[in-house]
């Protein structure tokens, strides 16, 4: 009964900036983590990102730290991946989760409502 929906991608130069979206619908809860986890042709998944349900508290996989950014608005119910300094190797479908626990982790497993995800693209 949650229902998530990314936007924001598209196609960029390499070292551009995208602002990716998650919009919560439903049974929603601020108290619940949200991830960004993104899939590349052929890979697994993986995680990007992580916001607890205050907010206080943000992880990042090792090869965005620095770059990308994530926030929540909710009174929105919206949380953000700002991706800054975009390589190639960032070329993904990327997706938001949410699960019920505010601790982030970055095992997809654990969160229970899933995007259908938004196409991004960096080229060289």
């Amino acid at each position: 009964q949650v229902h998530l929906v990314e936007s924001g991608g598209g196609l960029v130069q390499a070292g551009g900036s995208l602002r990716l979206s998650c919009a919560a619908s439903g049974r929603t809860s601020s108290s619940g983590a949200v991830g960004w986890f993104r899939q590349a042709p052929g890979k697994e998944r993986v995680f990007v990102a992580g916001i607890s349900g205050s907010g206080v508290s943000q992880n990042y996989a090792d090869s965005v730290k620095g770059r990308f950014t994530i926030s929540r608005d909710n009174a929105k119910n919206t949380v953000y991946l700002q991706m800054n300094s975009l390589k190639p190797e960032g070329t993904a479908s990327y997706y938001c989760a949410a699960r019920q626990s505010w601790l982030v982790v970055a095992a997809g497993r654990e969160y229970d409502y899933w995007g259908q995800g938004t196409q991004v693209a960096v080229s060289a």
